[in-house]
């Protein structure tokens, strides 16, 4: 028998599950490895270490866990085993063998997050739960400039749920995008940063269209990073518009392609 450590990075439609976290008397993402694993260690307790937690209904592209098998499984074995014993709500997407000083959370750089915001006038019932459905007006160039305001190394105080317990509110957003795509009516939305705070993004959202259509001021993100006044900011959007797209263990490719690069940035922040 040989220990060994994996890294696995997995996708999940979050609908009917209660997060990704393990939790008494709750469906997760969590939960439901480890009950595979258990089954394939032949009973035995295997923990999974994930690099964040994803709330109810969020969805993830490219959530990282890692943990420690007794055996040495092959990677095409491992990745067959899993994606045959879990639910099809889940897809392991890739496998690795990794060193027992890797760790999914404490080692992260960054992590990049998307939220879709369905712009349709009326509700599509395929959409509904993988979309914010927004029919309000929305004013583009005024809501690309919101987002640029993001950008940098802020407190960001006012966009992080007030029960969130973290003391620290600095993070460094390196991106903050947003793309139309008019065939589908929607509105993508991009984020990418050393880390995130508790609801950050979709208070983000929540915030940004009542910009976009005019229930705040074109300039309002600056006012708010200034404040940080949680009570200041917009509603949290909806958690079904919310994936979870990549983590990232290299801080070259977290900061690719941005100007807020900085080399001291090391220790996890994620969420």
């Amino acid at each position: 028998m040989e220990t060994t450590r994996y890294k696995i990075i997995i996708q999940y439609d979050g609908t009917n599950f209660s997060g990704f976290q393990i939790q008494p008397n709750a469906r997760t993402v969590q939960g439901e490895i480890e009950r595979v694993l258990k089954i394939m260690a032949k009973g035995l307790e295997i923990k999974i270490q994930g690099s964040g937690r994803t709330d109810s209904g969020v969805h993830a592209l490219g959530q990282v866990i890692h943990f420690d098998y007794p055996i040495r499984m092959p990677i095409e074995n491992m990745k067959r085993a899993l994606n045959s014993l879990t639910t099809n709500e889940i897809y392991v997407q890739q496998v690795e063998f990794v060193s027992f000083d890797f760790h999914a959370r404490y080692q992260t750089t960054g992590k990049k997050y998307q939220y879709r915001v369905d712009t349709n006038p009326v509700t599509d019932p395929f959409k509904r739960l993988y979309t914010k459905h927004h029919q309000y007006p929305i004013n583009l160039p005024v809501l690309e400039q919101a987002l640029k305001d993001i950008e940098g190394t802020h407190d960001f105080s006012s966009f992080c749920a007030s029960n969130s317990g973290r003391e620290d509110k600095v993070r460094t957003v390196y991106e903050a995008s947003v793309v139309e795509d008019p065939e589908k009516g929607e509105l993508i939305f991009t984020f990418r940063g050393d880390g995130f705070l508790y609801n950050m993004v979709r208070i983000f959202i929540g915030t940004l269209l009542q910009i976009a259509n005019g229930r705040r001021p074109a300039d309002d993100m600056k006012r708010l990073l200034e404040v940080k006044d949680r009570r200041q900011a917009g509603p949290t959007a909806a958690p079904q518009g919310l994936y979870l797209v990549e983590v990232y263990y290299d801080v070259e490719e977290a900061t690719k392609g941005t100007r807020f690069y900085q080399p001291t940035v090391q220790k996890s922040k994620g969420e």
